[in-house]
């Protein structure tokens, strides 16, 4: 680079003579092994000498030597500019290379995918896929015990001040995600009874074991099935809306606005959602659960002539009240579980409609799953109660 330490180009007598107002373009040795480039690189300024210039980045590219190019002191950078220095560097960029986050968007669309130099070592794909998933997992794990943490603390204010219990936001949830999901939930349980009972029919006819279908049924549905499709129901139907609901108020500065007033998210939105939901989803269960036994019924009779009062005579011999109560202490803590966590991706929705869709979809996956999790915890601890 000895015969290079200053390449300026003047200006064509035409470019004077209108007067342009773009600075000199200039391609300049800093040092040894080093190039800058600085002016204005523009439509403009390179009318005419595009050949030119390419040929001069070409000669300072094709030196010996790993030389560095700096971008920084550039003045205007347009699309002919950068094609001009693509072109020139061979279309690929040099492997030290110093420019502007600006100058990234221009050089891209000559880019093919792996064309820029990596800074370092980077994991495979699925490897890295993995560790951003488990970070993310982490993250929404402390969210959630901050957030449990808080309504604890807020909880017990609460009792001590018995004025600050927003009896009218509690019921008016329970009225919400109790009573209107009644009807969604008597459905689909009668249904699921009905098929589940006919399947168990059909096998216990062919071995004259018709009465146990009664014991099968009665423990399945009181036991697991009757909380757990009341459970899944509610997180598809009460927990998206409460995502919703809490992501709009963040959308519409809402949540901002009880910041400002000093009012505590978890008292005024959080609470109240919980304890409705703690309360209500039991009776829901209760009620799917009674459904399902009633289409079991209906099934039975149909298919092994079993009379319904035979069926209600034999059901309270055959099945243990403690797993009525076992199914009724899992929906308590169902039901604190969603609303904890629609909670949870309400408040973290950002004020766009994307983000809202995005939580409200993580919100119901995330409490149907952690709900089959939690039962699944409790069918391996109580393996032994009421059987």
């Amino acid at each position: 680079m000895s015969d290079a330490g200053a390449l300026s180009f003047p200006a064509p007598p035409e470019a004077r003579a209108g007067g342009s107002p773009d600075a000199e373009p200039r391609l300049q040795a800093g040092g040894p092994q080093e190039w800058r480039v600085s002016g204005d690189w523009t439509l403009l300024a390179l009318r005419g000498r595009y050949e030119e210039f390419r040929q001069r980045v070409a000669t300072a590219a094709a030196e010996p030597g790993d030389a560095l190019w700096d971008l920084r002191a550039l003045g205007r950078l347009d699309t002919a500019g950068a094609l001009t220095l693509w072109q020139g560097w061979g279309q690929k960029p040099p492997r030290r290379l110093l420019w502007l986050p600006e100058h990234v968007t221009l050089f891209a669309q000559f880019l093919q995918p792996g064309a820029l130099p990596r800074r370092g070592p980077r994991l495979g794909p699925g490897v890295e896929a993995a560790s951003l998933q488990l970070v993310a997992f982490a993250r929404h794990g402390l969210d959630i015990v901050a957030l449990t943490g808080r309504l604890l603390l807020d909880l017990v204010q609460v009792l001590r001040h018995p004025s600050l219990i927003g009896w009218r936001e509690i019921s008016a949830n329970v009225f919400r995600t109790g009573a209107q999901a009644l009807p969604i939930t008597a459905l689909v349980g009668f249904l699921v009874g009905l098929t589940l009972s006919y399947l168990i029919s059909k096998q216990l006819k062919t071995y004259g074991a018709d009465i146990f279908v009664i014991n099968i049924l009665g423990l399945a549905v009181l036991r697991e099935l009757g909380p757990l499709l009341a459970a899944i129901i509610v997180a598809g139907r009460s927990g998206s809306a409460m995502t919703a609901q809490i992501g709009v108020m963040r959308v519409t500065q809402e949540l901002d606005a009880l910041s400002v007033m000093g009012i505590s998210h978890t008292v005024r939105l959080v609470l109240p959602k919980v304890v409705a939901l703690a309360v209500s989803l039991p009776l829901v269960a209760l009620w799917t659960s009674a459904l399902m036994l009633l289409g079991g019924m209906a099934a039975a009779g149909a298919q092994l002539g079993l009379s319904p009062l035979q069926f209600l005579h034999t059901l309270p011999s055959v099945v243990e009240p403690a797993n009525l109560w076992l199914g009724w202490s899992k929906s308590v803590i169902f039901g604190a579980l969603i609303a904890l966590l629609a909670s949870h991706f309400g408040l973290r929705v950002k004020p766009n409609t994307e983000s809202l869709g995005q939580s409200v979809t993580q919100s119901v996956v995330t409490a149907i799953t952690l709900v089959i999790v939690v039962d699944a915890i409790f069918a391996v601890l109580f393996s032994n109660v009421g059987i």
